[in-house]
């Protein structure tokens, strides 16, 4: 069943409402966001996006509802690993936190496109090709163990080639000015450190997507329903970042989860000619990887502290010593 023209320009349109609201009047004036704040505005992304899926439900069958939820909790789950790139480009940069969001509204605005894109070439390529899910199936398989090797490696923020790229290739002032990404100085126009930080944001999401993408053609292979669930994910990662930047620290095994999974789909993918798995059975193997990863890791880091925490007995520490030594 093909989905009316109509009902993608209503929820393109919806969309580009929620974005117009988010930027134009609920974040105007540049501030740092609370937890709080954050956490209210990932409940409600997630509410619109589970209504939304009791209307695909109600209007496209169980079948349609039940990949739509599968869907958006894989992608929803692939994008929480993109969160502890994010906290470290913030860190590495040292963004100041009021203007954070500004950064992600624009990445995320960027990731909408680059989904959207891909999502349609890629439903093309397998309706064209069917031959090609299997080189879907192949690649996420090889990035899931390549995952679960390095899990315990961090990116080299600072030795990006993209961003010594940049650097070398376009003006840039020393500082921030705000929340700007350009600004005039004697008449040229200079980038600031907050357009490298878009850029890393931008392209971590890329990378992301070349693996989320795919790993929702093993759902279905229905454009509407890969393009909705990836978009009601994507619009809630600003919220859930700001939601969980405190305690990133605590999922120290979610990286596995998501490995497995992206194993699992790969998997799936490979064998979808001898053996279709059942979309209720991969919903219910993906909450049980990303559920027990997050059990799990805040089982095992209960009494960890927070890296302000550390920060802060390091300093101690190394006051303590310097006036030992003084003494």
């Amino acid at each position: 069943m093909e989905t009316s023209i109509w009902i993608w320009v209503a929820f393109n349109a919806f969309v580009v409402l929620l974005l117009a609201l988010d930027l134009g009047v609920f974040h105007r004036r540049p501030h740092q966001i609370t937890v709080r704040e954050a956490l209210i505005a990932s409940a409600g992304y997630i509410s619109l996006a589970l209504v939304f899926n009791a209307g695909v439900y109600w209007f496209m069958g169980a079948q349609k509802g039940l990949e739509f939820t599968t869907g958006y909790l894989i992608e929803w789950s692939l994008s929480l690993d993109n969160i502890f790139v994010i906290a470290m480009i913030f860190g590495h940069f040292a963004v100041p936190p009021q203007h954070q969001h500004r950064v992600l509204f624009w990445g995320i605005l960027g990731a909408l496109v680059m989904r959207a894109t891909l999502i349609f070439a890629g439903t093309a390529l397998i309706h064209q090709f069917h031959w090609t899910i299997y080189l879907f199936g192949a690649f996420l398989l090889f990035t899931g163990v390549k995952m679960l090797m390095a899990s315990e490696a961090e990116p080299d923020v600072g030795n990006n080639r993209l961003l010594r790229f940049v650097r070398s290739h376009v003006r840039m002032t020393d500082q921030y000015e705000g929340s700007a990404f350009f600004v005039r100085r004697a008449g040229v126009l200079m980038a600031t450190p907050m357009l490298l930080v878009l850029v890393m944001v931008e392209a971590t999401d890329l990378m992301f997507a070349l693996d989320s993408v795919p790993a929702i053609f093993a759902v279905t292979s229905d454009p509407f329903i890969v393009y909705t669930s990836n978009v009601f994910a994507i619009l809630g990662l600003r919220s859930l970042y700001f939601a969980l930047a405190g305690i990133i620290h605590r999922f120290a095994y979610l990286r596995y989860g998501l490995s497995l999974v992206l194993v699992f789909i790969g998997t799936k993918m490979i064998l979808i000619d001898v053996w279709k798995v059942p979309t209720a059975l991969a919903l219910g193997v993906t909450a049980g990887l990303i559920g027990g990863s997050v059990v799990l890791s805040l089982i095992k880091t209960r009494s960890k502290p927070a890296p302000a925490e550390l920060a802060v007995e390091k300093a101690t520490s190394e006051q303590v010593g310097q006036e030992a030594a003084a003494d």
